[in-house]
């Protein structure tokens, strides 16, 4: 076979889902991996419910994706001269012929088969009437009334399919339009598309598409149908199951990495291995390990896998992506050492963006509220001694490297007798109203002596007031959201 081509046909009647994603997925790493094209094109016919809004959102959700094209966007809207010279061909070489029966005559012909217990299919009534072109006439394609069509799928296998089960099908409409089994074969056909990897939804298409590449005299293309991706329930993957459109995960604070990873293993796999960078994918590839079964959909799975993207992604890389979800917050994210220590270590507690940015606001807000239970268990009368020994030691600091804190903090365990267990958890709260975070020295170098000692007398405050926590005036959100940079990572 010469360079490989593939291609992705979405119908631009609603947003991009998982299952379409992973077609497109498939499509553009076996491409990629091979050196070859991967063209995307929008089957648009539908004119009632395609919309360019669709368009759009299926087009953004691709970027995301990281899915770049070789060629495209195609509109089949715009390539009906095309199919119209196609037809033509099929017309010309007594493959295709005009039907003028009316919607009402061919509901007559299903009913009166159903009624014989027969397939319900057209009987030919003008297939050998010699009509031409004229009000209400549909083109039907001529099938082969004997024998059998094969395909030879790279996944499902051999196929043959009895062709006295088809009927003359339709490939264009009456009013002009080109039918989808019609429009997609030409459309491979002119794009040089050469292998198609598709969900198996499509294989009962299968065998009227090879009857058509047939008569218009092109080679068949490579075809590989792959099962469709399932909930748990085993039912085909739907809303239900928490399936969202390609552009929600974004929103949610998913890395476009992980997505493609997770989606690339429901349905191909290369040993055991779960855990792919995009240039693993693209360099191992293939046809030959797409799976027979059906993957299961499992969300738990993808965060799982997103969080592990996420640990393994360089901080500095992790920052341009955080921006959206620290904005939402009122925070303007700017690049720096201080900013990707943040990130670091914030990193491998979070599994998604979203959650990372909500974990690192105490970093860039100081007017925070105490988390009520956290604030209830350290926040208290026992509390003070402990937080004023704090503060007074490293009010005397100069250097606050970490090294130089942990120092402070085993003088503070001498004077009051306490483990480091007890001293840190106020002073965690203090810094970040959370009893949960980085490493306390971790989190002091970051913010610096200025803001740590601000925090540690807000907390002094607090206790002092039996609870009650000072009005929030935004002045320190001010100040902070200008930049850590100003101060903070040994002072």
């Amino acid at each position: 076979m010469s360079q490989i081509v593939t291609r992705f046909p979405p119908s631009p009647t609603g947003f991009l889902h998982l299952g379409g994603a992973r077609t497109a997925v498939f499509n553009w790493l076996y491409a990629r991996h091979t050196g070859g094209r991967f063209v995307l094109r929008f089957e648009d016919t539908d004119t009632e419910r395609s919309s360019p809004r669709y368009v759009a959102a299926i087009l953004d959700a691709l970027t995301w994706l990281g899915i770049d094209w070789d060629e495209g966007p195609y509109y089949q809207s715009q390539r009906l001269e095309v199919y119209r010279q196609h037809l033509q061909r099929l017309l010309e070489a007594g493959r295709a012929y005009y039907c003028t029966c009316s919607p009402e005559r061919l509901e007559a012909m299903r009913r009166e088969a159903m009624a014989r217990g027969d397939k319900p299919k057209y009987d030919g009534t003008c297939r050998h009437l010699g009509l031409g072109p004229g009000p209400g006439a549909a083109v039907r394609f001529k099938a082969p009334l004997s024998g059998a069509t094969v395909l030879r799928d790279v996944v499902k296998g051999t196929i043959a399919f009895d062709n006295a089960e088809f009927d003359d099908f339709v490939i264009c409409r009456s009013e002009g339009t080109p039918t989808y089994n019609f429009a997609v074969v030409v459309d491979d056909i002119t794009m040089g598309v050469n292998t198609i990897i598709r969900g198996d939804d499509h294989v009962m298409n299968t065998p009227k598409q090879i009857q058509l590449y047939e008569a218009l005299g092109a080679p068949l293309p490579v075809f590989a149908h792959v099962p469709m991706v399932l909930g748990r329930d085993r039912a085909r993957l739907s809303k239900r199951h928490g399936a969202a459109s390609v552009t929600e995960y974004r929103d949610q604070g998913f890395l476009p990495d992980a997505v493609v990873n997770y989606l690339v293993r429901l349905g191909w796999s290369c040993g055991d291995q779960e855990f792919f960078t995009r240039a693993e994918l693209i360099e191992r590839f293939s046809l030959e390990h797409l799976g027979r079964s059906a993957g299961v959909f499992d969300p738990e799975k993808l965060l799982a896998l997103n969080a592990e993207h996420l640990r393994a992604k360089p901080p500095a890389e992790l920052i341009a992506l955080l921006r959206p979800f620290f904005r939402e917050l009122g925070i303007e994210l700017e690049a720096g050492p201080r900013t990707e220590k943040i990130v670091a270590g914030l990193a491998p507690r979070s599994k998604t963006l979203a959650d990372l940015a909500r974990q690192a606001r105490f970093y860039f807000q100081e007017d925070f509220a105490y988390e009520e239970e956290a604030a209830r268990a350290h926040l208290k009368e026992e509390a003070l001694p402990v937080l004023t020994a704090v503060a007074a030691r490293l009010a005397t600091l100069e250097d606050f490297q970490e090294s130089a804190l942990e120092e402070a903090f085993r003088a503070v365990m001498a004077e009051t007798g306490l483990k480091l267990g007890k001293i840190a958890q106020p002073v965690r709260v203090a810094l970040s109203g959370r009893a949960a975070s980085p490493g306390i020295f971790e989190i002091i170098a970051i913010l610096g002596k200025e803001a740590t000692l601000r925090r540690l007398e807000r907390a002094i405050g607090f206790i002092r007031r039996g609870g009650k926590a000072p009005p929030v005036t935004g002045a320190g959100d001010r100040k902070m959201r200008k930049g850590l940079d100003a101060e903070g990572c040994g002072g």
